[in-house]
């Protein structure tokens, strides 16, 4: 009955006092308060308690029928209880043993029998003691009489009964400040089935748990109330007016924009404090709204997050690059004043520099230390050849033409001797009036300017025999001349008609002249003087050199054996030194010829 009152008083009662409090309209609803029975049982000198105590402590006999005879006298007119003596027709007690007390739950009949022995029976002092000073504190709680000394005096030991009413007392007060949770269980039937339901039981269980007058007031008023500014909080991201903050007086009518907004207002009550919601509908349509506007919150959230932290790391990485590009610029800069620093004099050096030493550039400088070295290698080759006469230039020219014509791939290049370029008048003092002659009837005749190469050479005939001719090439034309016929020309091959060239990787003088004709000159230089002069280099450099600076191009071939083409057919030419020959010599071969070089 007390845990029964308890939950009117904190479910029931304080529903419609938070109504009334809230200045929220509420119609009344009716609920059976069982005071009335609380009072019956432990009411002071009028309850069924005091009743019992007052029995136990009188002098003499006393016995349980005297017992029951007091609460006949007392609790007559009480209107819930009931006994044999009060009630004779009501056969269902007996005469002075039973009494019916009408509870919350249903009409409870009580025998007195053992009433009056069981509210006497306390424990001594002693064992209260012994229990009390026990190391278990659960023991140590339950029996907080033991406290009192042996020697202290005592008042006389409580029933019973008062100690039973004592300790729901404090029962209910420690629950009434708390905030109790209700889980109401009911018990479908006595024989612990799972497939047995009976309705009659399960319907008494409804009735004396109350859950009927719980619901009642729950229909009667609002599913929901919760205060204005928890409730603002939760919810306000769903109307404009109050997201992110609010501009208006209070939050009640923060929280009256915002339910307005979601039309909502047949369905609230605005309380002093609260605001409540009548139906579950309206709190799930404000919690979806809410959800969709979270994920968009959220989605606004990672934005604006996900931006920061890109404008964080672009500002991360702009700094890094100012950083890098600052010191590449001093690594620039310091490499260039120490380039400026080690070749500051290099005008006035012997070798203008050339022993100089470069510093190790940076990493993104080395394309750049290549082009200041190809500046300072062209600078050097300019100061080189600038007090140099024009023919000395060309000279120089054409070495440097055949030096990246040859380089490392044919040996004695002849770079370290002039080049004179006409040797027949140097080789053959006896015809050499008989050459100049010719020569300058060539230049009457097919205008070219200046003599590029001479030289006598050993050639084969159309018999595939050997013999001696000379060769002159001037910027025009290439002469193929008898100089045993005082130099006449026998052919002459227009320069712009010579596609390439083709040399053995040896120490021979072999060399090809391809034209478009595909009537190629297969030649030999000889009768150099000195005899082991060679002029490959020289011929090769010449006429790269002419050849580019009239911005044509001439093939050179390194091979060995050669392909050439005489008279419209294909043939090889392979060179083979010999021990005891004295001049070179062609013979025939099966595939073309073998030119015999003299061997060591």
């Amino acid at each position: 009955e007390k845990l029964q009152q308890l939950f009117i008083q904190l479910v029931l009662k304080q529903e419609q006092e938070e109504y009334q409090r809230e200045g929220i309209p509420w119609k009344h609803i009716d609920y059976f308060n069982n005071q009335i029975i609380v009072d019956l049982v432990e009411q002071q000198h009028k309850g069924i308690f005091s009743i019992l105590d007052e029995a136990c402590m009188n002098v003499g006999k006393v016995t349980d029928e005297v017992f029951l005879q007091g609460l006949d006298v007392k609790l007559a007119k009480h209107a819930h209880f009931s006994s044999r003596k009060l009630s004779p027709t009501d056969k269902s007690l007996e005469f002075d043993r039973d009494f019916r007390i009408r509870h919350y739950a249903g009409d409870v009949a009580y025998s007195v029998v053992g009433f009056i022995d069981k509210n006497k029976d306390t424990l001594f002092q002693d064992f209260k003691r012994l229990l009390y000073n026990s190391s278990n504190p659960v023991l140590k709680g339950m029996w907080p009489e033991g406290k009192l000394r042996i020697t202290e005096v005592t008042k006389r030991p409580l029933t019973a009964a008062t100690l039973f009413k004592n300790s729901m007392i404090l029962l209910v007060e420690n629950l009434a400040s708390k905030e109790p949770y209700y889980v109401r269980c009911i018990k479908p039937n006595d024989v612990k089935s799972p497939l047995l339901f009976e309705h009659e039981r399960c319907r008494h269980q409804v009735e004396y748990l109350g859950l009927l007058e719980n619901v009642r007031v729950r229909r009667a008023g609002f599913a929901y109330r919760q205060t204005y500014p928890r409730f603002l909080q939760r919810y306000k991201m769903i109307s404009e007016f109050t997201w992110p903050n609010h501009d208006l007086p209070s939050d009640k009518e923060a929280v009256k924009k915002l339910l307005q907004g979601c039309r909502f207002d047949h369905d609230v009550a605005y309380g002093k404090t609260k605001v409540f919601i009548r139906t579950p509908r309206t709190l799930f349509s404000l919690e979806e709204q809410r959800a969709e506007m979270v994920q968009r919150i959220i989605l606004f959230l990672q934005k604006v997050w996900r931006g920061a932290l890109a404008r964080r790391r672009y500002r991360r990485m702009r700094a890094a690059l100012i950083i890098l590009q600052a010191y590449r610029r001093y690594k620039v800069k310091s490499y260039i004043r120490e380039v400026n620093r080690r070749f500051k004099n290099v005008q006035s050096m012997k070798d203008y520099g050339r022993h100089v030493k470069w510093p190790t550039p940076p990493k993104v400088l080395r394309k750049f230390e290549e082009s200041l070295k190809s500046i300072h290698s062209r600078w050097w080759a300019w100061t080189l050849i600038k007090g140099l006469s024009p023919e000395e230039t060309l000279q120089v020219r054409a070495k440097v033409a055949c030096l990246e014509a040859l380089k490392s791939q044919r040996a004695d290049l002849g770079l370290q001797r002039d080049w004179e370029g006409n040797y027949l008048k140097r080789d053959s003092p006896d015809t050499a009036s008989s050459f100049t002659l010719i020569s300058s009837m060539l230049q009457r005749k097919d205008k070219f300017m200046r003599v590029l190469f001479s030289c006598n050479v050993r050639k084969i005939n159309r018999f595939h025999k050997t013999e001696n001719r000379a060769v002159l090439i001037t910027d025009r034309h290439l002469y193929k001349m008898d100089p045993l016929r005082q130099y006449k020309p026998m052919k002459s091959i227009p320069l712009y008609n010579v596609t390439g060239m083709s040399i053995s990787s040896g120490k021979d003088q072999l060399v090809v002249f391809h034209t478009k004709d595909s009537r190629d000159l297969v030649v030999c230089l000889q009768g150099m003087v000195p005899a082991n002069e060679s002029r490959i280099g020289e011929l090769v450099g010449t006429l790269l050199s002419h050849f580019k600076s009239e911005k044509r191009k001439l093939q050179v071939n390194i091979a060995s054996p050669i392909q050439c083409s005489m008279n419209g057919r294909k043939c090889t030419i392979i060179v083979e030194p010999k021990i005891n020959q004295s001049q070179p010599d062609f013979t025939k071969s099966r595939s073309g010829y073998i030119l015999n070089v003299p061997g060591n």
